[in-house]
């Protein structure tokens, strides 16, 4: 479900035609509705309500401020993995004492600052990781709340590169070592285990591999619980899948009817960390065609967005629908809609069927509200595009596009020479 719809065959982001905004701030824009993104974490609240979860919003998902400021408002907490990420949420008005610091590689500079502003819990993904949290803990006279996180093994028969959850993944720790660890936690005096935590992918179309990962949690938290019984929480993780294709992915609800039961019945209280799930269909990258050309039997609809605004469908191959704006009549055929960055790999989608077009056209590729302009780079020298938030019939730029300027601020042809000896 999205809030964006064809009005007399245009394209519309709730109530506002996308050609107007391209008009007004120019291309390529990404758009966010607003409406789509409090639908999606009302439904979300409401097919979870029965073991009433903390909804803690995955902040790499999508870090805009505007973004997570309406979040923040409905009452969601935050799912991070930086520093920068803990000062964006408390820039958009989020409460620290509602944050998951998550990540593999957590300097101490990053826990030294989660301490100071009083995030909730550091999700803990090895013993040298947990010693650091003590050691710093301690220094700064307090406790450190963590969660440890399990590698439980499973498949979520997901892309190779945003599978988190088996044993040959970076993340987590496999029960063996958890259980070791938690045996000896008490030991540490600047922390204290207060849960578990799970995530095995992203974007995960299939129901079945996430209640196996679920069952595998509560029955290790269960055991967990006769020798530690301060363990009071479950995060279950995010990963749930979105349509970018029709019909692609599982709803919220048939994510949540088999694992609510387990969860409430494990007494436990319950974190989750949605991030695609929420963002992913809100938002839209308007592009506009520059050129079209042919290549001998090959069409290719050369657009000013490219690669370095929209990284996913060259680094994962991922698709996006893509669609005109207002398409034109006439017979459609098959082209390759690609970008100006000097890369063979530099492609938004590759052989759609597509009507006749013309320079100056718009085109919208879909389900874009998720990594996506959180990905965007200045490969090339290009500057990164405008977002514009659309709330009903009115729309406000939340990130203004940067300019020339931009890509040389902070760098200097005349350094300040330091020597070995200076």
């Amino acid at each position: 479900m999205d809030d964006f719809h064809r009005r007399a065959g245009a394209l519309h982001a709730e109530g506002v035609p996308l050609a107007a905004i391209a008009e007004a701030v120019g291309t390529p824009v990404y758009v966010y509705s607003k409406a789509t993104l409090v639908g999606h974490f009302r439904r979300l609240r409401e097919a979870w309500g029965d073991v009433n979860p903390c909804i803690r919003y995955a902040v790499k998902a999508n870090g805009n401020l505007a973004i997570l400021s309406v979040l923040a408002r409905e009452g969601a907490g935050f799912d991070v993995v930086s520093a920068g990420e803990i000062l964006r949420v408390i820039a958009a008005g989020g409460d620290p004492a509602k944050i998951d610091f998550a990540g593999v590689g957590k300097t101490r500079a990053e826990i030294e600052y989660a301490l100071k502003v009083g995030i909730d819990t550091f999700n803990v993904e090895s013993e040298a990781e947990l010693d650091l949290i003590d050691r710093v803990a301690r220094e700064r006279g307090t406790t450190a709340a963590v969660a440890l996180r399990v590698n439980p093994d499973v498949d979520p028969r997901t892309h190779t590169y945003i599978t988190t959850g088996r044993k040959e993944n970076k993340f987590g720790l496999d029960f063996a070592r958890a259980r070791s660890i938690a045996e000896t936690v008490s030991e540490r005096a600047g922390v204290r285990l207060t849960g578990l935590h799970v995530h095995i992918g992203s974007q995960m179309t299939e129901v079945e591999p996430y209640v196996e990962m679920v069952r595998r949690l509560v029955a290790f938290a269960k055991d967990l619980q006769g020798f530690h019984p301060a363990l009071e929480e479950l995060n279950v993780g995010g990963g749930f899948g979105i349509h970018y294709k029709e019909n692609e992915a599982p709803s919220m609800e048939a994510f949540a009817r088999p694992v609510v039961p387990l969860l409430k019945e494990s007494g436990f209280l319950i974190h989750m960390e949605p991030g695609r799930l929420l963002v992913g269909n809100a938002g839209i990258l308007v592009t506009r065609l520059l050129f079209e050309k042919q290549s001998g039997e090959k069409r290719f609809l050369i657009c000013d967005a490219a690669m370095n605004d929209l990284l996913r469908p060259a680094l994962y191959g991922a698709y996006h629908r893509v669609e005109p704006v207002k398409p034109r009549e006439g017979e459609h055929t098959d082209g390759d809609v690609v970008g100006p960055v000097c890369e063979s790999g530099d492609f938004l989608a590759k052989d759609r069927a597509l009507p006749p077009m013309e320079s100056g056209d718009l085109l919208a590729v879909r389900s874009a509200g998720a990594y996506a302009f959180v990905m965007a780079s200045n490969y090339n020298a290009r500057p990164r595009p405008a977002e514009v938030l659309v709330d009903g019939d009115r729309f406000g730029v939340v990130r203004t596009r940067e300019t020339l300027d931009d890509l040389v601020r902070g760098e200097t042809t005349a350094p300040d020479w330091k020597s070995e000896n200076s």
